[in-house]
Parts: C-alpha cells; structure tokens; sequence
C-alpha cells in the first residue's frame, strides 16, 4: 500500500486532535496581486513546536503498543523536536539523533524538552545508522521522521484541513524533503480534489526526493548546508512508504536557489510579518521567482519557524546563504 487511505488520515486527524493546533488558513494579499491569483498561507509554522512534524510524531505515539518504554529517532531538528514534545506528553523516554548539519537552536529546544540527543556523523543518513543502533540495543521503538505510515497519516491531517478551508484550491505548494509531509498531504488532497495540482518544491542543493524521482528509484545525494536545512538528508535506499506515494501523487517537482530561499524568508517577514524557516519559505520562493505560476486559487504551506534568529537577521539585512555575511 505506497498511497495513504483517507480514512487512515482522518482517523489520525481524531486521535491528535487534542495534541495539535488546527492552524489557519490565511489569504495573502501581496503573493496574490503577485501571481494574479488568489494565494492563500498555511500557518502551520504555527504549530506547538513550531513546524509540522508534531502531526506525524503525536500520531505515531498515540499508535503506539502497550508497554512501549521509550523511541528513538533521527532528525534534522523539527521531528525530534515534535517527538520529544509528545513522547514527554506520553511519558516516554526519548533519544534523538542529529547529524553535525543540525543548527544549534534546534538541538537546544529538543534538549529542553527532556530527550537524550546524539550527535552522529555529517549527514541525516549517519544519525539514521545511529537511531537504528541505539533502538536495537535499548529496545526502544524506532520512530523514523517520516517512512512510517503513522507518520504520513498524521502530516496528512494538513491535507484535510486545506481542502475543509478552500474547497475550490487549485495548486498546493507543499515542501519535498523525505516525503512524508507530501505523502499524506496529498494523498488527502487528491482524495477530495482530484483536479487539485501538487507541486512539490525543494532546494537544489542536496534534494533527494527529486534526485530519485528524477532516477526512478530512492538514491543518495550528498548532503550540503543550506537555508533550508529541514529539507537536508536521505529518503533512505530501503524507502518503503514515501517515494511512491510521492512519484505518483504529485504533479511537478521544482527547486529553487539558495538566493530565491532568502528572498521567501524575507517576503513572508516583510509582507506577512512571520518568521520562518528556509524550509517553510520554498513554496513562496516559487511563486516569487517564476518557478510555478498558478493557474486558480493556491495554497503555501508554511511548514516551520524554528530558524535560528541570527540567522534570520542575517537574511533581512541582505544575506542570500549561510555563506553570505552581508
């Protein structure tokens, strides 16, 4: 089964109910006049830890047996952060483990919420080595950040809401790094809205979802730093949910500059007055760069705000990528 059933994500959309924020839907009037088409935000950068991922983490924590001692997980930062949260809530022993790519104010916050964090090796695929070792040797269950259908599930509640709040969208600009954030969403979208397009979009340094779409079969990419850091990492040689989902649900795949990714950080301050992470920006670089050109009415999701504030500084005051100190 590589697409998630509606009814799997409207059942996780019952039990996280009372874990998440149902975040809001909110015309953009700037992007609109923009793209000449009614452009509306997806505020999920509004969620409780600040991105998406705890969708994905509450649900696979409250999926879980009877008896479970504690998980463990690889991260880039937001879904470590999204687990802790809830495996706190749950009374869960947790471990994260994050690769040296991971920022530092990351780290901190998942710190802060009680888990053990592991720093392990120069890529997400090395802190995944890790999380798998730590879970065989401690018996703790493996909570992966997005290849897990509980996960999918959950991320594709936002799918639900989007179609509940605007019936008539025509476009979804949904952020692509491993696939589970597109996996669910679109499989709720395209389960209510068929004739809705998907557009995926990701940054071209290190895009492994769109490498291996573009290969035919889950690769591995190098992973470079970049201001959209949560989209860094691997879909896993063995994926088993995502990347199929992802080649048959979503309709176009686009990746933007590192220069187009500061300028989406920077229009959604300036004009929307909110801050976000590269990550959460993409979407917005396409529609400001050309990349995508909506045809009707079209949805941004905001997926996380969890940058680090010098960094975002940096950025409004001119700076287009983690080299640039301007």
């Amino acid at each position: 089964m590589s697409v998630m059933p509606l009814a799997e994500i409207q059942l996780a959309a019952s039990r996280i109910r009372p874990a998440v924020v149902r975040t809001a839907l909110e015309p953009s009037p700037s992007l609109s006049r923009l793209a000449g088409v009614p452009v509306h935000l997806k505020m999920e950068h509004r969620q409780r830890t600040g991105a998406f991922k705890l969708r994905g983490a509450a649900n696979a924590i409250l999926s879980l047996p009877p008896g479970t001692r504690g998980v463990v997980a690889a991260s880039t930062g937001n879904h470590g952060r999204a687990l802790a949260h809830a495996a706190r809530a749950a009374g869960l022993a947790c471990t994260i483990c994050l690769s040296r790519l991971v920022p530092a104010n990351k780290i901190v916050a998942i710190e802060a919420l009680g888990a053990r964090v592991h720093i392990q090796g120069a890529g997400q695929d090395d802190a995944q080595r890790e999380a798998d070792r730590l879970a065989a040797e401690e018996g703790f269950v493996g909570v992966p950040p997005f290849d897990h259908p509980a996960i999918v599930a959950g991320q594709g509640t936002i799918g639900l809401e989007i179609v509940e709040d605007l019936p008539d969208v025509e476009t979804v600009l949904v952020p692509l790094s491993g696939g589970g954030l597109m996996a669910g969403v679109a499989a709720a979208v395209k389960a209510l809205s068929p004739r809705t397009r998907i557009v995926g979009v990701s940054m071209e340094r290190g895009a492994a979802m769109a490498a291996s779409l573009q290969a035919g079969r889950p690769i591995e990419v190098e992973e470079r730093s970049t201001l959209a850091d949560s989209l860094g990492g691997g879909i896993g040689l063995s994926n088993r949910w995502t990347f199929e989902a992802t080649r048959q649900l979503v309709d176009e795949v686009v990746l933007v500059t590192e220069a187009e990714i500061a300028a989406g950080i920077r229009q959604i301050y300036r004009e929307e007055r909110e801050v976000v992470e590269g990550a959460a920006a993409v979407g917005v670089s396409a529609l400001l760069s050309g990349r995508v050109r909506p045809l009707g009415a079209t949805v941004a999701l905001l997926s996380g705000r969890n940058i680090d504030p010098t960094l975002h500084l940096r950025v409004l005051n001119g700076a287009d990528s983690l080299e640039d100190r301007t």
